[in-house]
């Protein structure tokens, strides 16, 4: 009898909580069922199942050899589904959520190539900073800035971005220049209002962990919007590198703490499962990584 064939009876049996379900889940006889389990407990010589008239449930040697096996077959899954992807044909729409800034800064001069290189995909493309649910919302795929990605989502790493504290020459002249990251409650800040540590800024450096309060004069739920405001001379801000970068370059901007470090975030294309990738969202996370490999951002 085949191995992998009572494997997955079982896993089936204990995924649908009975051999009737099983049995229609795999439209096989219920006796085909039993026997494939037995059969699989006989060769094993363990017990994987406590039958009742009311219910199964596994054995501690069942719970330990249906993770294993939930792992293999899914696996096996994930396998087929990554040769039927890279030979298949792209079509069809591809909905995409990414960060507003992001987006259009470093994501928007990349869907001119990738559609002449797949021009029976058509891009959907939305931008928002709040975190959708692609599953309730019908993406197929997201770009995420954060530390880490969901745990519930499968992710692939693009690149990295560090928060920059920075302010202008001009600020800095009039302000003073902060020399430790506790200098920073006296001073105007503009604020990301999704930052995850809220009005408490992380940084490392010669003293080790600090977490430095901050009284922001504005905040915004845009880090451009923050970025202008630093511009404009009005205060120091935290932001990521892709977007305060060429600014630092030019010299708009200087960095401020230069000697303490704030969060690195990673940049991560996300989508819902490894099962059954369609080739439109594989080639699009392969042509993201061929794209940031090396990032275009000045850090």
């Amino acid at each position: 009898m085949d191995r992998l064939q009572q494997m997955q009876t079982f896993v089936a049996v204990v995924e649908h909580g009975s051999f009737a379900a099983a049995a229609d889940a795999l439209d096989a006889s219920r006796p085909a069922v039993s026997r494939h389990v037995a059969e699989l407990e006989r060769r094993l010589g363990v017990r994987l199942l406590h039958r009742t008239t009311r219910r199964l449930s596994l054995t501690g040697e069942g719970e330990v050899f249906y993770a294993r096996c939930k792992a293999l077959l899914d696996e096996m899954d994930e396998a087929e589904a990554e040769a039927t992807a890279r030979s298949g044909q792209a079509v069809g729409q591809l909905r995409i959520n990414a960060p507003v800034t992001f987006g259009i800064l470093h994501l928007a001069p990349l869907w001119a190539a990738f559609s002449a290189a797949h021009p029976q995909v058509t891009l959907d493309v939305t931008l928002a900073d709040r975190v959708v649910d692609l599953v309730e919302e019908g993406y197929d795929l997201a770009v995420r800035i954060a530390r880490l990605p969901s745990s519930t989502l499968i992710s692939r790493r693009l690149s990295s971005t560090r928060l920059r504290l920075c302010a202008s020459p001009q600020y800095l002249a009039r302000a003073g220049t902060p020399v430790h990251p506790s200098d920073l409650a006296q001073h105007a800040v503009w604020a990301y209002s999704h930052f995850a540590g809220g009005d408490q800024w992380p940084f490392e450096g010669p003293e080790g962990l600090v977490s430095a309060r901050i009284r922001p004069l504005g905040r915004s739920n845009n880090g451009d919007t923050c970025v202008a405001a630093a511009l404009q001379h009005q205060g120091i801000v935290l932001q990521p590198g892709f977007l305060v970068g060429p600014h630092l370059a030019a010299g708009r901007l200087v960095e401020v703490l230069p000697a303490w470090r704030s969060v690195e975030l990673g940049i991560y294309a996300v989508y819902p499962t490894r099962k059954h990738v369609s080739p439109k969202v594989r080639l699009l996370i392969d042509h993201l990584v061929e794209a940031f490999r090396t990032p275009p951002w000045p850090e």
